[in-house]
């Protein structure tokens, strides 16, 4: 009974899947690979999730790996369908004699039209019924935020395609912003980067692999140092060079200084009675985006109020994603209407 109730963090970068009475069982890129058939206009699918990704940037002229998602939302439907079912199917089997049930979460600023393509891919993966719940609100059920009660919560959850801000007070969203900076614009700027000052071509994965392993909100003493190499567009061949911390945070300041002015306004605009709650609290981080070094400091330093990373921050939105869904009857007012 309960394999058939599924949460889905739909990511623009991951996919995690959280299964009632197992919790979470799946976490894959989202990323599919293509490949051209001859004659026909229909592309084969090769390879979804980590597989899909290793041949980011490796292809031959045949095969096009891609994410159906961007900036949070649907960039190509089709593919996104399959990507759902094909996860639902590892998941569940793919012969199963009852159809799951769904929630899934989509960014708090998404239009009603990006809504209903969510719920109709869902729907046509396989679902018996979808449910969409806004992506603060699952992150802060998952980060065990008691959010049903008269106090004010702000979470903070950055992911690969957006980074979203809320306070939330008796189980619904009372101020939000959601920006499309996060995750994915940082591996954009840091390849910008060494491509202006280092005259060096990097593809999406190495900006990721430097991020992941040196990147930091703010500079380091001392700094970490690595290798990166990549295409030399003077020469056109291969070379390696030495990058340091310091300079990949400077890398991505502007797209920080962006989400830092996104919380800020979320600040400004908070009631003061909730404003005070939040205070006392501090501000709570989830998402791949709190895994970055520093980034609760920086938060800290710059809006003066404490901020915490919840345990766990990959996993918080997929958590809440199911824990919403087993407690559908209490959550059911708080979750997105789709028309």
């Amino acid at each position: 009974m309960f394999s058939r109730q599924i949460g889905i963090d739909l990511g623009t970068a991951n996919v995690i899947v959280y299964v009632r009475g197992k919790g979470i069982v799946l976490t894959e890129p989202s990323v599919v690979a293509l490949a051209k058939e001859d004659g026909s206009n229909r592309p084969r699918i090769v390879a979804v999730g980590e597989e899909a990704r290793l041949m980011l940037g490796r292809t031959p002229g045949t095969i096009t790996a891609l994410r159906p998602m961007r900036d949070g939302v649907i960039a190509d439907y089709v593919i996104t369908e399959y990507m759902l079912r094909y996860f639902i199917n590892k998941v569940c089997g793919q012969i199963r004699i009852f159809q799951p049930q769904l929630m899934i979460c989509v960014p708090s600023g998404v239009t009603s039209v990006e809504r209903r393509a969510v719920k109709d891919a869902a729907l046509r993966a396989g679902a018996r019924e979808a449910h969409l719940i806004e992506e603060p609100l699952a992150a802060a059920i998952g980060a065990n935020i008691p959010i049903s009660g008269p106090s004010g919560n702000l979470i903070i959850d950055i992911g690969g395609g957006t980074a979203e801000i809320a306070v939330i007070s008796l189980g619904g969203i009372v101020v939000s912003r959601s920006v499309r900076a996060a995750g994915n614009k940082l591996d954009e700027a840091i390849a910008n980067f060494v491509r202006k000052r280092y005259n060096l071509m990097i593809g999406e994965r190495t900006a990721e692999d430097v991020k992941i392993q040196i990147g930091s909100a703010l500079p380091m003493d001392p700094e970490l140092t690595m290798e990166v190499r990549g295409r030399d567009l003077i020469a056109g061949l291969p070379r390696t060079i030495t990058i340091g911390s310091n300079e990949i945070s400077e890398a991505m300041d502007p797209v920080l200084q962006q989400i830092m002015g996104a919380v800020k306004a979320v600040l400004e605009e908070t009631p003061p009675e909730l404003a005070s709650d939040v205070i006392d609290k501090g501000m709570v981080l989830s998402g791949g985006g709190a895994l970055l070094r520093n980034m609760d400091k920086l938060l800290t330093q710059v809006t003066g109020v404490p901020c915490y990373v919840a345990e766990n921050p990959l996993y918080c939105v997929a958590k809440g994603t199911g824990m919403a869904l087993e407690h559908l009857d209490f959550f059911r007012r708080s979750l997105v209407a789709v028309h």
